[in-house]
C-alpha cells in the first residue's frame, strides 16, 4: 500500500487563544533564553505523531526541525512508548544493570566504527564532551585542545572554550589551552578560497595553529563530521582524513561530536562513515535516545581504561545510564533498526534535496543547498554573487508564513536547517516542501528582501 501523507490541518489564527494563554500563564515563571523555535511560534503543543505536532487549539503541524535533529523515530512511536511504558512500571532510578540498558549497549556497539564498544552514558550533550575531554587528558597525558570554526558542543564550561561561534561572547575567559581553526565551509570559504583548487588549505591552517598557537601539549582534536549549529555545512570528503591525519601528527586522539550526525541523521548510522575515518572517540546525544534526555561517549577498552578518568566513579555520571535512559536508548536504536530508518533517511533526503534544488531555481534568495540523508541546509541570502545572508526579520516573516500554513521549522535563520524525523516519508516531506514553495513565494511576489 502506497504512503499516505501526513497533512496539518490549521483551525484558529496561529497561535490560538488556547495556545496563548498557557505561553503567558508559563511566561509569568519561565527564565529568558530558551529555543527561538518556541518563542518565534508562541505554541503550546497538546499532542504529536510521526511527523505532525497538534497544539490545544487542535491546530496540526507537520514538523521538520525535529527537535532539532532529536526526533528520530518520530513523535509517539508505539513502540518507543511501550518500551518506556514498561520500563517506568519496573524501575526508574539507579545505576544498576537493567536488561534493557544491557540490550541497548550491545545494539549501539554493533553499529559503531570496528574497536569503538565501551560505551559511557551521560543526560546531555555537553556532558559528554565533558567527559570526552577528560578521557583524552587520561590517556595522552596532554591538556590542550583544537576545535573549529562554525562549531557547537555545549554550554558548560568546557564545552563553551571550544565553541566557534559568539556564543560563547560575554561568558570569558576561555579554558587555557583551547585553540580554534577554521572549518571547511566551502560556500563561505573562511580563507576565501574556491574548491578543490584550495587543496583544503583550512586543514594545512590546522596544523600552523597547532605549530604556533599550542605548547606542544595536543590531546585531543575535537570535530563535528558535519557542522548541525552553523547550518547543516557539509565538508568536502577529504577534510575529515585530513584532520585525523592531523591528529595522528600530533600523538593527538580525534573526537568525532556525532550528537547531530549520529544514528541514521546524514543516511548513514554515524557521519564519519562517508569518509571511512575512525575516531578514537565519539560523543552521542540526540536520535540516541528520540526525545529521552541520554546522550554518550564511545571509545575503546583500551582507551577507557585510562585513569583518572577509568576509576571507579571517574566517567559516571548521577543521571547517566538510569534505567529509563536504558530504555529509551533501547527504544530508539531498536525502532530505527526495525524500521530502516538509517535507509529511509538516505532516500527521503535524496528527495528532498532534488526539490529544494528545484526550488533554487527559481528563488534567487537561495544561494545553497546541500545535504546527507536528513540533515539538510539552506543559505538564504540577499545576493548570490556576494553571500551575503537574508537579513533576520525576513527569515523570521518566512517562518511566520510557513506556520500559518501549518509547518514549524528552522527557516528563522538565513543557515536554513532541514532535520524532519527520519521516519517522515517522502510523501510528507512533499507537501512540506510544497508549504516551503508558498512561503518563498510570497517573499519573492513582495521583494524587499535583498
Amino acid at each position: 500500500m502506497k504512503p499516505t501523507a501526513q497533512t496539518p490541518r490549521i483551525v484558529t489564527e496561529v497561535p490560538g487563544p488556547h495556545s496563548r494563554a498557557f505561553v503567558a500563564s508559563e511566561a509569568r515563571h519561565l527564565a529568558p533564553g530558551v529555543q527561538s523555535i518556541a518563542t518565534l511560534s508562541g505554541l503550546a503543543i497538546q499532542r504529536a505523531e510521526g511527523s505532525i505536532i497538534e497544539d490545544v487549539d487542535g491546530n496540526r503541524f507537520l514538523d521538520i526541525a525535529g527537535g532539532v535533529c532529536v526526533n528520530a523515530v518520530g513523535h509517539a512511536h508505539p513502540r518507543y512508548r511501550q518500551i518506556l511504558k514498561e520500563q517506568i512500571d519496573e524501575v526508574t532510578v539507579g545505576s544498576f544493570t537493567t536488561p534493557r540498558r544491557a540490550a541497548a549497549l550491545e545494539s549501539v556497539a554493533r553499529r559503531t566504527p570496528p574497536g569503538l564498544d565501551k560505551i559511557q552514558l551521560y543526560s546531555g550533550g555537553s556532558e559528554a564532551v565533558e567527559a570526552a575531554m577528560r578521557l583524552a587528558k587520561s590517556y595522552t597525558k596532554k591538556f590542550e585542545f583544537l576545535s573549529f570554526w562554525g562549531g557547537f558542543h555545549g554550554k558548560t564550561a568546557g564545552t563553551l572554550s571550544l565553541i566557534g561561534d559568539g556564543t560563547k561572547n560575554g561568558l570569558g575567559p576561555s579554558l587555557p589551552g583551547t585553540y580554534l581553526a577554521p572549518y571547511a565551509d566551502c560556500y563561505r570559504c573562511p580563507l576565501g578560497l574556491k574548491y578543490p583548487s584550495c587543496g583544503i588549505e583550512c586543514a594545512s591552517f590546522a596544523r600552523k595553529v597547532i605549530r604556533n598557537s599550542t605548547t606542544g601539549a595536543l590531546a585531543a582534536i575535537l570535530v563535528e563530521p558535519m557542522q548541525g549549529t552553523a547550518g547543516n555545512v557539509i565538508p568536502p570528503p577529504e577534510f575529515l582524513p585530513a584532520i585525523r591525519a592531523i591528529a595522528d601528527e600530533n600523538d593527538a586522539l580525534l573526537v568525532a561530536d556525532e550528537m547531530i550526525t549520529g544514528f541514521g541523521r546524514t543516511g548513514r548510522w554515524f557521519g564519519v562513515e562517508h569518509t571511512g575515518v575512525k575516531p578514537d572517540i565519539m560523543t552521542v546525544g540526540k536520535g540516541l535516545g528520540s526525545g529521552f534526555p541520554v546522550s554518550g561517549l564511545i571509545s575503546t577498552d583500551e582507551i577507557t581504561r585510562a585513569k583518572p578518568w577509568g576509576n571507579p566513579s571517574g566517567s559516571s555520571s548521577s543521571y547517566g545510564g538510569n534505567p529509563m535512559a536504558g530504555a529509551a536508548v533501547y527504544a530508539s536504536v531498536s525502532v530505527i533498526e526495525e524500521d530502516g530508518l538509517v535507509g529511509n533517511s538516505a532516500r527521503v533526503g535524496e528527495g528532498m534535496l532534488a526539490r529544494l534544488r528545484d526550488l533554487q531555481e527559481k528563488y534567487e534568495f537561495i544561494g545553497d543547498v546541500r545535504g546527507h540523508g536528513l540533515l539538510i541546509g539552506v543559505e538564504l541570502v540577499k545576493d548570490r554573487a556576494t553571500r551575503e545572508p537574508l537579513d533576520k526579520a525576513v527569515c523570521v516573516r518566512l517562518f511566520q508564513e510557513c506556520l500559518k500554513r501549518g509547518l514549524v521549522s528552522m527557516v528563522y535563520n538565513p543557515h536554513f536547517r532541514v532535520n524532519p524525523p527520519l521516519s517522515i516519508s517522502a510523501e510528507t516531506a512533499a507537501v512540506a516542501l510544497d508549504i516551503v514553495d508558498e512561503a518563498f513565494g510570497v517573499i519573492a511576489r513582495e521583494g524587499g528582501w535583498r
